[in-house]
């Protein structure tokens, strides 16, 4: 990518099987809610499931709500100690995002709340269907890049990634299956 972004993309992070036990662990034990956000000037029910973990010092702000951390389920632990192994990142949280069919979505934003410092590392695994995501640049709208990631897949986005472009998880008329993405993050103390 151009202007300081950099992504790795592993499509089989994960083998098969791990993820398909990780993908039915997680969507039994996380206690899935609709978090309300806010769009052109309205609180409105955000189009997928979420839940947000962490450490206890690791409170987001999204769309105007404070977001308090649950605390980690041992799949999640695992899964975050073989990131940070495998990144050299140590992430503090999780943000788990549950998709029940093409009609959930995740609309166009950056990964860059004041929380998450400059230049933040994501690393975005994917679980159960495989979704078309998207990146386009802020100035150069036309610059775009198109990923289908499958199940085990992990992309980790590095570098000026959040300052120059920005991400979507479109919405899909054809038949796709249920699909659960964790992104990692280290949210930064507060001053």
């Amino acid at each position: 990518m151009l202007d300081g972004a950099t992504l790795d993309f592993d499509a089989q992070w994960l083998t098969g099987a791990e993820a398909e036990a990780l993908f039915s662990v997680l969507r039994a034990q996380i206690p899935w809610e609709t978090h309300r956000i806010r769009l052109f000037g309205r609180d409105v029910d955000s189009p997928r499931l979420s839940c947000w973990i962490g450490d206890p010092e690791a409170s987001y702000v999204y769309s105007r709500t404070r977001f308090e951390p649950r605390p980690w389920l041992p799949a999640l632990s695992e899964v975050r100690e073989r990131l940070q192994a495998a990144t050299g990142v140590e992430f503090n949280s999780v943000l788990a995002n549950r998709y029940r069919d093409g009609r959930d979505a995740m609309g166009w934003h950056s990964d860059d709340e004041p929380e998450l410092g400059e230049q933040p590392v994501i690393a975005s695994l994917s679980l159960g269907a495989t979704r078309r995501f998207v990146l386009k640049h802020r100035r150069e709208p036309q610059r775009k890049l198109a990923l289908d990631l499958p199940s085990g897949s992990l992309l980790v986005m590095r570098g000026r990634t959040q300052e120059n472009y920005r991400h979507a998880l479109p919405r899909t008329a054809r038949p796709v299956g249920e699909r659960i993405n964790l992104t990692f993050r280290r949210i930064l103390p507060s001053r």
